[in-house]
């Protein structure tokens, strides 16, 4: 029996003794231990692993006290490239989440995947079985104002300033016309969330649910009209951050730039429980091009839902505000709601014919960090129905130079009679069209798409119901929406029917021109709509309607003026418009017939051509020239080998 008993210990224990002999040569370390500010990178190096396997893993844990299962983000040690020798290093950046971080190397084997537990691309999430070591904290040296971000009030001599404190104490603003010369100072409200304010799982459970820090909101008035302001935040006990600077808006001004996507999301250098939108650091680097391209000319951007992408695992709020910090601190940075801010099974608002629109997207947020982390003109507000505060920033509209911009939400309530639908009318019959005389509406989900995408088909119904007439009747200029992750632009349109081709003439009604700009990063989308009696084969025929789809991500630049509004679709990969439309002040659509490049739309905002460009444009048409000898001669031989009985059909790609 002693025997017995004594084996029974010694396999109870043979997994302990295993997970010591495996950690007790492995060795890890930080360099450096402190950080100066969030973004900063840290390189973490490793010894001593005994037969290295493909499956080992480092978890990056904050706070330190994390669960082991609790991690934030992971690498495999095989993304160093000597890891084969037990040993490796990996650098890369982290954002401040207001408490220290830990490191922590296990092994994990084929025998211990989980297929139960997986990530938002069906990928195992890793075992945390065995521990083979554990770093020492990493801290910041930096605990000052972060994540800041400026919006618009709906008063003309004010700008909104938000960021973030780990601690809430007494905080302020300081600005003014120089960097020397900040000598206004504002006191800013503070606010907060709870873990018991979320909804739902994971964002009120412990593996989403970190400390949010607390939110300051502070308000820069009696700002004179299109000058620029410096101003930092935070006190002389806290810190301060550094020094920022904004254009002041100009209401008499008769130009209007503004910077339009959806659905952008942010990156980050690790694997998490989501999937992450790498393509979002794109859209952001040529936004700030464009930024500094315009010099003293102000700006706005507008991220029309689907933000962060958060879905309950909140550091990723954190990081989202990091990211977009360069910009939103030096132009306002307007939201609407989308579903992936607060769709979740409880919602109050969820008709029967809705079910199969209104899910989990929102990861139990219920819209709860995306009405606090911002704070939109107007006080529009819906309850939850739980302990969770009233989801705010839902609708609301401003004028800038000679745009009236209008923000609605497709998750909450729209139908006649509704606090929202109400806004909407009013607001759309009182414009002042002397004084803007481009109305551009905007919401998440879209009106017209001709994506497959099915479910939204009843919300969408009831969109062109209801919502649309009060568009068309009011001459909107341009209705944008986001939630396909794609670009599309169709003809002006009223009841599917197009007003115009987009081309000029004399035949044209003023209809409004819808635009989908969901691809400001997220990269996962369903097909185009399919013929209907073949909907297993990939031809995807594009509507006459449809007057210019595509698949690369980037982002809308608008201009206007008194007389003229232009929106460009600038691609990532160059940088460079792919698509542009031109609509007058009454409403006629000069161009933008769908061609795949905007004639010299193609440069930076405020780059000149240079002679260079005109030597590049004359070599272009000399190989255009030849490309249409090449396709004549190749026309000519087609139709000798059609006369022949050899027929077939051309399909015509849609990209084109």
């Amino acid at each position: 029996m002693i025997r017995l008993t004594s084996l029974l210990l010694f396999f109870s224990l043979l997994p302990l003794l295993l997970n010591l002999s495996f950690s007790s040569h492995v060795s890890i370390s930080l360099s450096p231990e402190t950080l100066c500010k969030s973004g900063d990178q840290v390189t973490i190096r490793w010894s001593g692993v005994e037969s290295p396997s493909k499956r080992d893993w480092v978890g990056i844990y904050s706070p330190p006290t994390s669960a082991h299962s609790h991690f934030i983000g992971y690498f495999f040690l095989s993304d160093s490239p000597e890891w084969q020798s037990g040993s490796g290093s990996l650098t890369f950046a982290l954002i401040n989440l207001r408490s220290n971080y830990t490191f922590r190397i296990f092994r994990w084997t084929d025998a211990e995947v989980d297929p139960s537990r997986h990530d938002h691309d069906q990928n195992p999430l890793p075992g945390t079985k065995q521990l083979l070591a554990e770093s020492n904290e990493l801290g910041f040296g930096y605990v000052g104002p972060e994540q800041v971000h400026l919006a618009l009030t709906g008063q003309e001599d004010e700008m909104r300033v938000m960021y973030l404190t780990h601690d809430g104490k007494e905080s302020f603003v300081k600005y003014g016309l120089g960097p020397d010369q900040m000598d206004r100072v504002v006191a800013t409200q503070v606010g907060r969330y709870e873990r018991e304010d979320m909804c739902d799982s994971p964002a009120n459970h412990s593996v989403g649910w970190r400390d949010p820090g607390y939110i300051h909101d502070g308000i820069m008035t009696n700002l004179k009209k299109g000058k620029r302001y410096y101003y930092k935040a935070g006190s002389d006990s806290g810190g301060w951050s550094v020094t920022y600077s904004f254009m002041s808006h100009d209401g008499d001004s008769d130009e209007t730039v503004a910077f339009l996507f959806g659905d952008m999301g942010t990156a980050t250098p690790y694997n998490t429980f989501v999937r992450t939108q790498p393509e979002s650091i794109s859209t952001m680097k040529w936004i700030s091009r464009d930024i500094e391209a315009l010099g003293d000319k102000p700006a706005l951007i507008s991220h029309i839902g689907d933000i962060s992408y958060a879905r309950g695992y909140s550091w990723l709020w954190d990081n989202f505000f990091a990211q977009i910090e360069p910009v939103a601190s030096k132009v306002p940075y307007h939201v609407c709601i989308g579903n992936h801010e607060y769709d979740w099974p409880l919602q109050p608002w969820k008709p029967e014919w809705s079910y199969s629109v209104y899910g989990t997207d929102g990861g139990g947020e219920c819209g709860v960090p995306y009405g606090l982390r911002f704070n939109m003109p107007g006080s529009s507000s819906e309850p939850t129905g739980t302990h969770a505060p009233a989801t705010r920033n839902l609708y609301y509209s401003f004028d800038v130079g000679v745009v009236h911009f209008v923000y609605i939400s497709t998750e909450t309530n729209f139908l006649p009679e509704s606090s929202q639908y109400n806004f909407i009318k009013n607001d759309l019959e009182s414009v002042d069209r002397a004084k803007t005389p481009f109305v551009v509406v905007q919401g998440h989900r879209p009106m017209y798409t001709t994506s497959n995408e099915l479910r939204d088909a009843p919300l969408r119904n009831r969109m062109l119901k209801h919502l649309e007439p009060l568009l068309v009747k009011n001459k909107v200029t341009l209705a944008l929406w986001g939630h396909v992750h794609r670009y599309e632009r169709f003809c002006p349109l009223s009841n599917f029917t197009c007003g115009s081709l987009g081309l000029g003439g004399e035949d044209w009604k003023a209809f409004p021109v819808h635009v989908v700009i969901g691809m400001g990063g997220q990269d996962w989308q369903p097909i185009w709509e399919p013929r209907p009696d073949h909907p297993d084969v990939p031809i995807f025929p594009q509507p006459l309607r449809s007057l210019y789809r595509g698949g690369e991500f980037g982002y809308t630049r608008l201009v206007a003026s008194k007389e003229k509004l232009t929106l460009s679709y600038v691609g990532n990969h160059d940088g460079e418009v792919h698509d542009m439309v031109e609509i007058l002040a009454s409403g006629q659509v000069l161009n933008g017939g769908g061609s795949s490049s905007a004639g010299g739309g193609s440069k930076p905002m405020g780059e000149k051509e240079s002679r260079l460009s005109w030597f590049v444009k004359g070599a272009a048409i000399l190989v255009l020239g030849a490309f249409i000898g090449y396709v004549l001669g190749f026309v000519s031989r087609a139709r000798r080998d059609t006369a022949a009985g050899k027929n077939w059909t051309p399909v015509k790609n849609e990209e084109i």
